[in-house]
Protein backbone atom coordinates (compact mmCIF):
# COMPACT_ATOMS: atom_id res chain seq x y z
CA UNK A 1 0.00 0.00 0.00
CA UNK A 2 1.00 3.79 -0.53
CA UNK A 3 1.02 5.59 2.38
CA UNK A 4 1.81 8.74 1.28
CA UNK A 5 -1.42 8.68 -1.31
CA UNK A 6 -3.39 6.99 2.01
CA UNK A 7 -2.29 9.59 4.47
CA UNK A 8 -2.41 12.46 2.28
CA UNK A 9 -6.19 11.58 1.71
CA UNK A 10 -7.09 10.82 5.09
CA UNK A 11 -5.05 13.60 6.59
CA UNK A 12 -7.26 15.79 4.05
CA UNK A 13 -10.64 14.98 5.44
CA UNK A 14 -9.77 15.12 8.84
CA UNK A 15 -8.55 18.81 8.69
CA UNK A 16 -11.28 19.92 6.57
CA UNK A 17 -13.50 18.42 9.14
CA UNK A 18 -11.84 19.77 12.23
CA UNK A 19 -11.84 23.04 10.64
CA UNK A 20 -15.33 23.01 9.88
CA UNK A 21 -16.20 22.09 13.53
CA UNK A 22 -14.22 24.52 14.89
CA UNK A 23 -16.04 27.16 13.33
CA UNK A 24 -19.52 25.58 13.11
CA UNK A 25 -21.97 23.08 12.86
CA UNK A 26 -20.94 19.73 10.55
CA UNK A 27 -24.38 19.50 9.31
CA UNK A 28 -24.57 22.43 7.87
CA UNK A 29 -22.26 21.42 5.27
CA UNK A 30 -23.61 18.52 4.22
CA UNK A 31 -26.90 19.09 1.57
CA UNK A 32 -27.14 16.00 -0.97
CA UNK A 33 -28.35 17.98 -4.21
CA UNK A 34 -24.74 20.12 -3.99
CA UNK A 35 -23.22 16.78 -4.37
CA UNK A 36 -25.30 15.52 -6.66
CA UNK A 37 -24.47 18.65 -9.03
CA UNK A 38 -21.06 19.10 -8.62
CA UNK A 39 -19.72 15.31 -8.57
CA UNK A 40 -22.19 14.19 -10.88
CA UNK A 41 -21.86 17.34 -12.93
CA UNK A 42 -18.34 16.67 -13.03
CA UNK A 43 -18.59 13.57 -14.01
CA UNK A 44 -21.26 13.91 -16.61
CA UNK A 45 -19.34 16.31 -18.79
CA UNK A 46 -16.31 13.66 -18.24
CA UNK A 47 -18.16 10.72 -19.37
CA UNK A 48 -19.32 13.25 -22.78
CA UNK A 49 -15.61 13.46 -23.49
CA UNK A 50 -14.67 9.35 -23.60
CA UNK A 51 -15.86 6.82 -25.02
CA UNK A 52 -16.98 4.70 -22.80
CA UNK A 53 -14.41 1.96 -21.99
CA UNK A 54 -11.60 4.65 -21.39
CA UNK A 55 -13.95 6.08 -18.92
CA UNK A 56 -14.32 3.08 -16.80
CA UNK A 57 -10.94 2.23 -16.87
CA UNK A 58 -9.78 5.90 -15.99
CA UNK A 59 -12.07 5.68 -12.79
CA UNK A 60 -10.74 2.08 -12.00
CA UNK A 61 -7.08 3.55 -12.09
CA UNK A 62 -7.37 5.31 -8.80
CA UNK A 63 -6.42 2.20 -7.42
CA UNK A 64 -3.04 2.11 -8.75
CA UNK A 65 -2.20 5.16 -6.81
CA UNK A 66 -3.01 3.21 -3.47
CA UNK A 67 -0.49 0.36 -4.73
CA UNK A 68 3.24 0.06 -3.89
CA UNK A 69 4.83 0.02 -7.28
CA UNK A 70 7.84 -1.71 -7.38
CA UNK A 71 10.33 0.50 -9.78
CA UNK A 72 13.49 -0.38 -8.62
CA UNK A 73 16.11 1.43 -11.36
CA UNK A 74 19.17 -0.78 -8.99
CA UNK A 75 17.56 -4.21 -9.58
CA UNK A 76 17.07 -3.71 -13.15
CA UNK A 77 20.71 -2.83 -13.86
CA UNK A 78 21.83 -5.48 -11.65
CA UNK A 79 19.73 -7.93 -13.97
CA UNK A 80 21.03 -6.23 -17.06
CA UNK A 81 24.76 -6.77 -15.78
CA UNK A 82 23.96 -10.33 -15.13
CA UNK A 83 22.34 -10.76 -18.98
CA UNK A 84 25.33 -9.14 -19.94
CA UNK A 85 27.70 -11.49 -18.46
CA UNK A 86 25.63 -14.33 -19.55
CA UNK A 87 26.05 -12.73 -23.48
CA UNK A 88 29.97 -12.73 -23.36
CA UNK A 89 30.40 -15.96 -22.13
CA UNK A 90 28.01 -17.84 -23.80
CA UNK A 91 27.06 -15.73 -26.98
CA UNK A 92 23.47 -14.44 -27.19
CA UNK A 93 21.52 -17.36 -27.82
CA UNK A 94 22.28 -18.16 -24.22
CA UNK A 95 20.19 -15.30 -23.11
CA UNK A 96 16.82 -17.12 -24.63
CA UNK A 97 16.98 -19.39 -21.39
CA UNK A 98 17.44 -16.33 -19.02
CA UNK A 99 14.58 -14.98 -20.61
CA UNK A 100 12.44 -17.14 -19.00
CA UNK A 101 12.97 -16.74 -15.67
CA UNK A 102 11.97 -12.88 -16.04
CA UNK A 103 8.98 -11.91 -15.05
CA UNK A 104 8.58 -8.66 -17.17
CA UNK A 105 7.03 -8.21 -20.57
CA UNK A 106 9.18 -5.26 -21.86
CA UNK A 107 12.52 -6.75 -20.96
CA UNK A 108 11.74 -10.10 -22.24
CA UNK A 109 10.22 -9.16 -25.32
CA UNK A 110 13.86 -6.95 -26.15
CA UNK A 111 16.04 -10.04 -25.22
CA UNK A 112 14.39 -12.27 -27.39
CA UNK A 113 14.36 -9.78 -30.05
CA UNK A 114 17.89 -10.21 -29.95
CA UNK A 115 18.29 -13.58 -29.54
CA UNK A 116 16.76 -13.93 -33.14
CA UNK A 117 19.09 -11.70 -34.29
CA UNK A 118 16.77 -8.16 -35.42
CA UNK A 119 18.88 -5.67 -36.32
CA UNK A 120 19.76 -3.02 -33.37
CA UNK A 121 18.37 -0.08 -35.23
CA UNK A 122 15.12 -2.13 -35.65
CA UNK A 123 14.65 -3.04 -31.75
CA UNK A 124 15.43 0.57 -30.54
CA UNK A 125 12.28 1.45 -33.03
CA UNK A 126 10.03 -1.62 -31.97
CA UNK A 127 10.83 -0.84 -28.13
CA UNK A 128 10.51 2.67 -28.75
CA UNK A 129 7.62 2.52 -30.38
CA UNK A 130 5.70 0.15 -27.26
CA UNK A 131 7.05 2.41 -25.28
CA UNK A 132 5.52 5.98 -26.62
CA UNK A 133 1.84 3.68 -26.16
CA UNK A 134 2.54 3.31 -23.01
CA UNK A 135 3.24 6.88 -22.66
CA UNK A 136 0.18 7.42 -24.38
CA UNK A 137 -2.13 5.84 -22.42
CA UNK A 138 -0.97 6.97 -19.59
CA UNK A 139 -1.70 10.55 -20.78
CA UNK A 140 -4.94 9.48 -21.32
CA UNK A 141 -5.51 8.27 -17.83
CA UNK A 142 -4.07 11.63 -16.63
CA UNK A 143 -5.96 13.84 -18.78
CA UNK A 144 -8.97 11.58 -17.71
CA UNK A 145 -8.37 12.99 -13.67
CA UNK A 146 -7.31 16.79 -14.75
CA UNK A 147 -10.33 16.90 -16.75
CA UNK A 148 -12.41 15.85 -13.36
CA UNK A 149 -10.14 18.71 -11.82
CA UNK A 150 -11.49 21.33 -14.19
CA UNK A 151 -14.96 20.27 -14.45
CA UNK A 152 -15.31 20.17 -10.41
CA UNK A 153 -14.63 23.77 -10.01
CA UNK A 154 -16.74 24.61 -13.05
CA UNK A 155 -19.94 22.49 -11.85
CA UNK A 156 -19.53 24.30 -8.08
CA UNK A 157 -19.92 26.90 -9.94
CA UNK A 158 -22.90 26.35 -11.74
CA UNK A 159 -24.52 25.10 -8.70
CA UNK A 160 -24.34 28.19 -7.17
CA UNK A 161 -25.48 30.26 -9.64
CA UNK A 162 -28.67 27.60 -9.39
CA UNK A 163 -28.70 28.67 -5.48
CA UNK A 164 -28.15 32.10 -6.15
CA UNK A 165 -31.41 32.10 -8.40
CA UNK A 166 -33.55 29.80 -6.06
CA UNK A 167 -32.56 32.58 -3.47
CA UNK A 168 -33.58 35.78 -5.12
CA UNK A 169 -37.05 34.20 -5.85
CA UNK A 170 -37.72 34.32 -2.42
CA UNK A 171 -36.00 37.50 -1.64
CA UNK A 172 -39.56 39.14 -0.31
CA UNK A 173 -38.99 36.89 2.58
CA UNK A 174 -35.43 37.73 4.20
CA UNK A 175 -35.28 34.81 6.83
CA UNK A 176 -34.46 32.57 3.18
CA UNK A 177 -31.50 34.84 2.28
CA UNK A 178 -28.63 33.12 4.94
CA UNK A 179 -29.26 29.74 4.44
CA UNK A 180 -30.10 29.85 0.83
CA UNK A 181 -26.80 32.02 0.19
CA UNK A 182 -25.22 29.32 2.39
CA UNK A 183 -26.64 26.21 0.59
CA UNK A 184 -25.69 27.94 -2.78
CA UNK A 185 -22.06 28.55 -2.10
CA UNK A 186 -21.93 24.95 -0.60
CA UNK A 187 -21.47 23.68 -4.36
CA UNK A 188 -18.47 25.92 -4.98
CA UNK A 189 -16.84 24.58 -1.81
CA UNK A 190 -17.72 20.91 -3.18
CA UNK A 191 -16.17 21.68 -6.40
CA UNK A 192 -12.73 22.62 -4.72
CA UNK A 193 -12.44 19.95 -2.57
CA UNK A 194 -13.13 17.40 -5.10
CA UNK A 195 -10.50 18.85 -7.95
CA UNK A 196 -8.41 19.98 -5.10
CA UNK A 197 -7.87 16.94 -2.73
CA UNK A 198 -9.06 14.05 -4.91
CA UNK A 199 -8.75 14.77 -9.36
CA UNK A 200 -5.58 16.73 -9.31
CA UNK A 201 -3.61 14.69 -6.87
CA UNK A 202 -4.49 11.61 -8.43
CA UNK A 203 -3.55 12.98 -12.25
CA UNK A 204 -0.60 14.14 -10.87
CA UNK A 205 0.41 10.80 -8.75
CA UNK A 206 -0.17 8.72 -12.10
CA UNK A 207 2.41 11.45 -13.65
CA UNK A 208 5.01 10.12 -11.20
CA UNK A 209 4.56 6.71 -11.63
CA UNK A 210 4.69 6.48 -15.51
CA UNK A 211 7.70 8.64 -15.05
CA UNK A 212 9.31 5.93 -12.84
CA UNK A 213 7.52 3.27 -15.21
CA UNK A 214 9.67 4.86 -18.40
CA UNK A 215 12.75 5.62 -17.10
CA UNK A 216 12.83 1.98 -16.15
CA UNK A 217 11.78 1.21 -19.74
CA UNK A 218 14.59 3.42 -20.89
CA UNK A 219 16.95 1.89 -18.66
CA UNK A 220 16.46 -1.66 -20.00
CA UNK A 221 16.02 -0.57 -23.87
CA UNK A 222 19.84 1.18 -23.19
CA UNK A 223 20.89 -1.79 -21.81
CA UNK A 224 19.36 -4.71 -23.89
CA UNK A 225 21.13 -2.38 -27.23
CA UNK A 226 24.58 -2.08 -25.30
CA UNK A 227 24.39 -5.98 -24.97
CA UNK A 228 23.71 -6.45 -28.77
CA UNK A 229 26.52 -4.76 -29.38
CA UNK A 230 28.89 -6.83 -27.16
CA UNK A 231 29.51 -3.98 -24.59
CA UNK A 232 32.13 -4.77 -21.30
CA UNK A 233 29.39 -5.27 -18.10
CA UNK A 234 31.09 -2.37 -16.28
CA UNK A 235 30.75 0.11 -18.98
CA UNK A 236 27.08 -1.21 -19.93
CA UNK A 237 26.97 -0.75 -15.72
CA UNK A 238 28.24 2.80 -15.92
CA UNK A 239 26.49 4.16 -19.10
CA UNK A 240 22.90 2.92 -17.13
CA UNK A 241 23.89 4.64 -13.82
CA UNK A 242 23.37 7.94 -16.22
CA UNK A 243 19.98 7.53 -15.61
CA UNK A 244 20.19 7.91 -12.53
CA UNK A 245 19.96 10.81 -9.77
CA UNK A 246 22.97 10.85 -8.16
CA UNK A 247 21.48 9.58 -4.61
CA UNK A 248 20.63 6.40 -6.36
CA UNK A 249 23.96 6.34 -7.96
CA UNK A 250 25.34 6.02 -4.29
CA UNK A 251 23.08 3.56 -3.34
CA UNK A 252 23.49 1.29 -5.91
CA UNK A 253 27.52 0.96 -5.43
CA UNK A 254 26.57 0.67 -1.78
CA UNK A 255 24.78 -2.31 -2.31
CA UNK A 256 27.43 -3.56 -4.89
CA UNK A 257 30.04 -3.06 -2.52
CA UNK A 258 27.99 -5.55 0.53
CA UNK A 259 27.95 -8.27 -2.42
CA UNK A 260 31.30 -8.11 -3.12
CA UNK A 261 32.47 -8.13 0.75
CA UNK A 262 29.97 -11.41 1.32
CA UNK A 263 30.79 -13.23 -2.41
CA UNK A 264 34.05 -14.70 -0.28
CA UNK A 265 32.29 -15.92 2.70
CA UNK A 266 29.69 -17.58 0.27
Amino acid sequence: MDIASIGGLIAGIVFIIISITLKGNLSSFADLASVMITIGGAFSATLISYPLGKFVNSIKSINLIYKSQNFNEGDVIHKIIELSNIARKEGLLALEEAAETINDDFLKKGILLIVDGTDPELVRNILETELAFIQGRHKDVQGFWERIGEYGPSWGMIGTLIGLISMLETMNDPSTVGPKMSVALLTTMYGSVLANLLALPVANKLKVRSGEEILLKEVMIEGLLSIQAGENPRVIEEKLKAFLAPVLRKQLGTDEALEEEGEPNA
